[in-house]
């Protein structure tokens, strides 16, 4: 069993950055691929970004590449969501996730095993 952490959400203005956290603790944190989703209220949970577990690949949805960087530390057990430029519709709670099987479906909630508890942030205008 793993258990996922997010911290590092919060308020911020258009324009700024806040940088997200996932601590992973339990099992080895690997050799899990890594995603980030978004879930507005009443909305479908949105992919994000994703990273393989050598970190060599990574993945991103339209709406944020260029502005939003996944990255991972094996060593720490932690992954991390470094958002820039950040949008008033960035604004959602945001979860990050470990799939176990590798990275074939990383666009796919079901792909996913663990889930943290969700972070929210905000982007005011």
């Amino acid at each position: 069993q793993v258990q996922l952490v997010e911290s590092g959400g919060g308020l911020v203005q258009a324009g700024g950055s806040l940088r997200l956290s996932c601590a992973a603790s339990g099992r080895t944190f690997g050799p899990y691929t890594m995603g980030w989703w978004r879930q507005a209220p009443g909305k479908e949970r949105e992919f994000v970004a994703a990273i393989t577990w050598s970190g060599g690949s990574t993945y991103y949805t339209y709406s944020v590449k260029g502005r939003f960087t996944i990255s991972r530390d094996n060593a720490k057990n932690t992954g991390y969501l470094q958002m820039n430029s950040m949008k008033p519709v960035d604004t959602d709670v945001y979860y990050c996730a470990a799939a176990p099987l590798g990275s074939q479906h990383y666009y796919r909630t079901d792909w996913y095993e663990y889930w943290g508890q969700g972070s929210q942030v905000t982007v005011s205008s």
